[in-house]
């Protein structure tokens, strides 16, 4: 299952087969987001009721799962109806998004959800203060709304932890930005908000984009990895805290795979490595081993069988190759996983399982699912 790491670029004819399993949650759970019909935080892995049809997952004040039928789920946080449910009414468990079947992947914004489909759409809902729904106004919504009417985006990403802004790649490799863009986080050269997707210069080779709080990292099919937007903690991996609002290559590197970005970054390399830099001042989100921050990339440890980072505030976690599942950084809401409330700067394994499969983290929550 986890033989190969050229993931990113591979292209195959034949549909893709979709693995399901079991879904486990822990952390923050003031407001059910765990979806375990209470609101008692969990310092570890705890199982989202008796299902093992779980495909894809995003946490964040609201959490979503899609399961291997296509249905997708929605519970936690829902104040601007970011559940897409309709209402305004925080859910402890999973509920359903209405009743469609061919829901792809789904992402949890600061606030807002983002989910494509099997048929090459996107969708957005929820608050939209900055027009970061994409649907050319500040309303909010709180049931899904399309995108225009384009039947070709491959990934969205939003941030859940306070960026307000999305990115999202299409088949032809194209690069749009849309919602707020106070640090240049869209890459459109200004600071100047847009309620509708923009494509971010001419190019046609962007493959993997990833949304921090204030600024943006997205690896392009060459292997190049390239920043921009706000670079308060040297999170733009530049050798400075300087800001940009267009796109700046990180280094001269073509072995960059895949990103995740918050007020720090991680990434992967096609290696196996990872690599870390930024904001590292709360509790060690680098796992560097330290709490000091870096403004250039760095290698956590030596491995070469890390696999998919996920950033989650002051904290992270990737998913190995060999199907472990490991975190570090700050320890706010037991958000860690780990059976305790400390923080660590240095990876420590969730457990001794070796079945994972799908992990996510945002806000103070995390979640993984199990084959």
């Amino acid at each position: 299952m986890f033989a190969s790491r050229n993931f990113l670029f591979a292209k195959s004819a034949a549909a893709p087969v979709v693995v399901g399993g079991k879904l486990f949650m822990w952390g923050n759970n003031q407001i059910g987001q765990l979806g375990l019909n209470d609101t008692v935080n969990r310092s570890s892995p705890v199982q989202m009721g008796s299902l093992t049809t779980w495909s894809k997952l995003s946490t964040g004040n609201q959490t979503l799962a899609i399961s291997t039928t296509g249905q997708l789920w929605s519970w936690g946080f829902n104040f601007y109806g970011e559940c897409g449910l309709g209402d305004t009414v925080n859910r402890s468990s999973p509920v359903q998004v209405g009743a469609l079947t061919n829901w792809k992947i789904p992402t949890s914004g600061s606030y807002n959800s983002l989910c494509t489909k099997t048929d090459g759409t996107l969708w957005n809902w929820g608050s939209n203060s900055f027009g970061q729904l994409g649907l050319g106004n500040t309303t909010s919504y709180s049931s899904p709304k399309q995108i225009g009417s384009l039947t070709n985006w491959v990934i969205a990403d939003s941030n859940p932890q306070g960026g307000k802004f999305c990115l999202a790649t299409d088949t032809s490799g194209k690069l749009f930005a849309w919602g707020q863009n106070n640090a240049g986080q869209l890459g459109l050269g200004d600071q100047i908000n847009r309620s509708s997707p923009v494509q971010i210069g001419a190019l046609t080779n962007w493959a993997t984009p990833s949304a921090g709080q204030i600024s943006s990292l997205c690896v392009k099919t060459d292997g190049t990895l390239w920043v921009w937007g706000g670079n308060y903690y040297g999170n733009l991996g530049l050798g400075n805290t300087t800001s940009y609002s267009s796109p700046k290559q990180l280094g001269a590197l073509t072995n960059w795979a895949t990103p995740a970005s918050d007020n720090f970054s991680l990434c992967v390399k096609t290696d196996g490595t990872l690599w870390a830099w930024g904001q590292n001042s709360y509790g060690g989100p680098l796992g560097l081993g330290n709490l000091t921050s870096y403004s250039s990339p760095k290698q956590v440890g030596a491995l070469t069988n890390w696999l998919t980072p996920k950033r989650g505030g002051s904290r992270s976690l990737c998913l190995k190759t060999d199907g472990t599942l490991w975190t570090w950084g700050a320890k706010f809401r037991y958000g860690l996983g780990l059976g305790n409330y400390v923080s660590y700067s240095s990876p420590k394994q969730i457990g001794a399982l070796t079945t994972w499969i799908v992990p996510a983290a945002g806000g103070q929550t995390g979640g993984c699912i199990q084959t």
